[in-house]
């Protein structure tokens, strides 16, 4: 057999849940059509990006030199881009960046990667997360060569559960990954708790003699759909934050892979974090994010896709399983439903709605038992047409 590395080994012959999920999912169809299937596994938005986003690829292609359009940039990516980015994050959120703040990265994934590289300085740092949280955090930390530490979910309300966050801490703790919308919840952590986390941190740092840093993972920073919603902007809040933004979900791009790295100006020894930054990129191959998509970003950081679709489709879901006698928590972003599973074992509830052609992804590997995550950035068809499967599920409970 080939001498290999074992994890990555491993990782290979066990994917995802909700890759796996998937996978059976277009097994199915082909089996018994597409239409046939209710696939609610895969975060894959299902509305059109904005216009300007196919009218540009058209005119890159007419108006740029080949060559030019479809070479390098500068590993950190084109300046001009960079200076996009900067200049609409001060204009939203009041900062005073330069482009020498921004690493443009293949999506959030990339830049979570690098930062965790750039942060990781000795095999005993460890990285807390808060469950419910996204899977491939565990994944990206251990290969960043530090410790994944889970602070258990806040299920009553799922914000922070401050007691379990205390426990998960130690002299070790290097830092801290919030995704705010959550993935899968959809939950946005509200403004006391952003304040008390705040706090929290600041005590840990006195008491530890060393920063903790707050790592921002936004792919779903633009998906909220109520006006008094409001999704902290973490620099603003606490001076050791960083921001790994991906424009995947907010123009309905995530298979052309493109984002930023913001290390705040601000940040104590910001100069220094980014040239790390740079060669964590380095080392990692992440070098040049895709030449095109750095145009296109540049000049759509201020668009949206139209998210009225993805409104409809959680009203219409969550009001559906909540009458049916579902247990919901209400998402206020994202595009995810987090239910909890009838009789409690959501890998057995799963199993059970692939009788039905049900795609559900139990919440085990999210770091917090019992729940299915369905993901509703599918058509609305899909959703109707789906429920009289939820319907003949929950009577068996």
């Amino acid at each position: 057999m080939a001498d290999l590395n074992e994890k990555a080994l491993a990782l290979g012959k066990q994917p995802s849940e909700i890759r796996k999920l998937f996978e059976y999912g277009n097994q199915r169809a082909a089996e018994v059509g597409r239409e046939n299937v209710f696939d609610f596994s895969l975060g894959n938005p299902s509305i059109d990006p904005p216009k300007k986003v196919d009218e540009l690829v058209i005119q890159l292609e007419q108006t740029m030199e080949p060559a030019k359009l479809h070479g390098y940039t500068s590993g950190p990516g084109e300046k001009s881009v960079r200076e996009a980015m900067s200049e609409n994050v001060n204009r939203r959120f009041g900062r005073n960046s330069t482009f020498q703040n921004f690493y443009i990265t293949t999506g959030a994934a990339a830049g979570l990667c690098i930062i965790l590289s750039t942060l990781t300085a000795d095999p005993s740092d460890e990285f807390v997360a808060v469950a419910p949280f996204f899977p491939e955090y565990k994944v990206f930390t251990e290969a960043a060569g530090a410790k994944f530490v889970i602070a258990e979910a806040d299920e009553k309300e799922f914000q922070i559960q401050f007691e379990a966050l205390e426990k998960a801490f130690t002299p070790h703790t290097r830092g801290i990954i919030i995704n705010t919308p959550n993935n899968p919840s959809g939950s946005v952590l509200r403004p006391d708790t952003v304040e008390k986390l705040v706090a929290f941190l600041r005590n840990k740092m006195k008491e530890y003699g060393h920063p903790i840093y707050l790592i921002s993972d936004e792919p779903y920073r633009e998906l909220v759909y109520d006006a008094e919603t409001r999704v902290p902007f973490f620099p603003n809040e606490y001076e050791y934050s960083i921001v790994c933004y991906s424009f995947s979900k907010s123009l309905s791009i995530p298979g052309e892979r493109i984002g930023y790295l913001y290390v705040p100006e601000d940040i104590e020894d910001s100069a220094d974090i980014f040239a790390a930054v740079c060669g964590a990129a380095r080392a990692l191959g992440y070098v040049c994010a895709p030449a095109m998509l750095q145009r296109v970003a540049a000049e759509c950081a201020d668009l949206t896709s139209d998210l009225n679709q993805y409104r409809e489709n959680r009203d219409l879901l969550y009001n559906s399983l909540v009458r049916m006698g579902y247990s919901c928590i209400h998402p206020d972003g994202a595009f995810y439903l987090f239910v909890k599973a009838p009789g409690g074992n959501a890998r057995a509830f799963s199993e059970r709605a692939k009788g039905e052609n049900l795609l559900l992804v139990p919440s085990d590997s999210f770091g917090c038992k019992g729940y299915l995550r369905l993901a509703y950035c599918v058509k609305k068809e899909m959703i109707e047409r789906s429920l009289p499967a939820f319907e003949r599920l929950i009577r068996e409970y």
